[in-house]
């Protein structure tokens, strides 16, 4: 975490010293800086391994575990220098609901969600106020789609902008969509943090959803955690290890 060194600027009037305002950020010109600083970001994850972990738990009132799905995946490096998902731990699925591709969408780009300067002309970006993160002062902004298309997926919330590094630190939302008529899918509220990796890319490290999905003929509890771990920049004296695939597993979070 950086430390944050206030300074005030005083101006001296009626015999008094008055604090001077600060002046207000131009909101257009930090969107067109963080979104071009995203870009570079998301560029340089793709050079990078990766372990995530996914923990998916339905409570029932009292919040005791009816059902769970579990999955460990290793993001590596194949031969050919492809980026490839080794799914290393996959124990038995005991979810009541069931798995939708809109949740594996979210799983992979909307819970990590990244705003670069080639997706800035699909969403309403709008600046709330200035606001600290675990001492780091950032811009808040509120995000969502202009318009939504068929079999796309898009975040919907609140993004932490970090003033310094002009990066996502922390996002709070949830995935939206066009659904087909009839369909009773329900995404929850998700919070993601950033962390600072090789001292200069804010790469998400955590996810984390409670939430009560409604659907129209019932309610479920849930609760989900996704961990990203041992990021390593990959090259090419890297030795990667990473455990036995496990094959014939599910993916994705979940839907009714």
């Amino acid at each position: 975490m950086r430390n944050l060194t206030l300074s005030c600027l005083f101006l001296a009037a009626a015999g008094a010293l008055v604090p001077a305002r600060a002046a207000d950020p131009d909101p257009a010109e930090i969107i067109r800086k963080f979104a071009a600083k995203e870009a570079e970001f998301r560029k340089a994850r793709e050079n990078y391994t990766y372990r995530q972990s996914l923990k998916f738990e339905e409570l029932d009132r009292d919040g005791r575990v009816e059902g769970k799905w579990e999955l460990t995946s290793d993001i590596v490096f194949g031969p050919n220098k492809q980026r490839t998902e080794k799914v290393v731990y996959a124990p038995m699925m005991t979810l009541h609901l069931s798995i939708t591709p809109q949740d594996e969408q979210d799983l992979r780009s909307v819970q990590p969600f990244v705003l670069t300067t080639d997706d800035i002309s699909k969403y309403e970006i709008k600046y709330l106020e200035k606001q600290n993160v675990d001492e780091i002062p950032c811009y808040v902004f509120q995000v969502r789609p202009k318009q939504m298309l068929k079999g796309e997926r898009y975040f919907e919330g609140q993004i932490w902008v970090d003033d310094r590094d002009l990066q996502i630190v922390k996002t709070y939302g949830k995935g939206v969509g066009l659904l087909k008529k009839n369909e009773d899918n329900q995404f929850p509220k998700f919070e993601t943090y950033r962390q600072q990796i090789d001292g200069k890319y804010w790469f998400p490290v955590y996810t984390h959803a409670d939430d009560v999905l409604q659907f129209r003929d019932s309610s479920q509890r849930i609760r989900m955690t996704v961990k990203y771990q041992n990021y390593k920049r990959f090259g090419a004296e890297t030795s990667i290890t990473f455990g036995d695939e496990v094959k014939d597993t599910p993916a994705g979070p979940v839907k009714k």
